[in-house]
């Protein structure tokens, strides 16, 4: 018999791959299977202890869970997989997820693109939209290899350690399209808007994309991203003429899907590989972000490079740009709802 953890891929029927052990397992409980769960820990001699926001945490045989007063279950441990699969499963959820997510959730496997950006926030350097395509065989892939948000991905490195497995992957498809600081700041100028920029490059990163629909077997049948703008107008109406033969999807936390979180990789390597060769170039550090060390920053580069430089290193509708050239700030706006910059 196979468990629910080991089981084989489609692509290889009949044998079982090694899979590292699960050590952490996150679901949300209803309180009936709260209730559940704290009675079997009692009865099974856990050791209770308190944890900020938890209504209950308990560790046994390497297993330690926490029951976040949200309804959020944490389970992690070298013996998260066996209690997942003898405890929590059968007892307390009735039913069997671990190893089933693709069979629960089938859309996950379907041939699909994903886009995201980086360097939105970030006064120093470009903005980066970057479009994967993913298929079956790329999700299975990935499926333990660590692929999500890049805002999840604590270090630059591991950035570019996962970017290089994306890009290698076979099967995937990808387009990166960089807005320098020159062109962006340049079509703020025209299209006096964030979200229109942003739009643009969406579209642009899809529509390079499907350039090479050629090597996408099978086609996709939808491009997926996160609504940056209060209307989704704003993107489909961007879209080029590729771009409207698919279906487009924009929800909240788009990252979710592995496809967005794979752009938003590559989207987020490439900024930094640009921002770190910009900061070579102007031989200073162009910090990531916006804050008092970005503002120290700008006003150094003005003093070292004069005020017309600025503009080719970073995003000149920031206030930043203002304070580093010792210019007046205009007053800030009220912010209205349905109305995001």
């Amino acid at each position: 018999m196979v468990s629910a953890g080991l089981l084989p891929r489609a692509s290889e029927p009949g044998r079982i791959p090694f899979v590292k052990p699960l050590s952490c397992y996150t679901c949300k409980l209803n309180p009936q299977q709260a209730a559940q769960l704290e009675r079997h820990l009692r009865e099974h001699h856990f050791k209770f202890r308190e944890v900020a926001h938890a209504r209950f945490a308990g560790e046994k045989d390497q297993v330690n869970l926490v029951f976040y007063e949200s309804g959020k279950l944490v389970v992690q441990g070298k013996g998260t997989q066996e209690f997942v699969e003898f405890v929590l499963e059968p007892e307390i959820l009735q039913e069997a997820r671990l190893g089933y997510e693709n069979v629960l959730n089938p859309e996950t496997l379907l041939p699909r693109l994903g886009v995201d950006e980086s360097g939105k926030g970030d006064f120093f350097g470009p903005l980066c939209v970057a479009g994967v395509y993913v298929n079956e065989s790329v999700v299975r892939a990935w499926q333990e290899a660590g692929v999500k948000d890049s805002k999840q991905i604590g270090s630059d490195r591991r950035i570019a350690e996962l970017a290089k497995l994306i890009r290698q992957t076979p099967g995937c498809v990808y387009a990166v399209v960089p807005i320098g600081n020159p062109s962006y700041n340049r079509l703020y100028q025209s299209m006096r808007s964030v979200n229109n920029i942003l739009a643009w490059g969406h579209a642009r990163a899809i529509e390079n994309l499907l350039t090479q629909q050629a090597r996408m077997l099978p086609p996709p049948v939808r491009a997926i991203s996160d609504q940056f703008a209060a209307n989704k107008e704003t993107v489909a109406k961007a879209l080029m003429t590729l771009g409207r033969q698919l279906e487009l999807i924009q929800r909240h936390k788009a990252e979710e899907d592995l496809a967005v979180a794979a752009a938003s990789i590559l989207a987020r390597d490439e900024f930094v590989a640009r921002l770190t060769r910009l900061s070579k170039e102007y031989e200073m550090e162009l910090p990531k972000g916006a804050s008092a060390a970005v503002d120290k920053a700008a006003k150094e580069f003005v003093e070292r490079h004069g005020a017309d430089a600025l503009g080719q290193v970073a995003k000149l509708h920031f206030r930043t740009a203002l304070r580093a050239q010792g210019l007046p700030e205009p007053p800030r706006q009220e912010w209205r709802s349905g109305k995001r910059q």
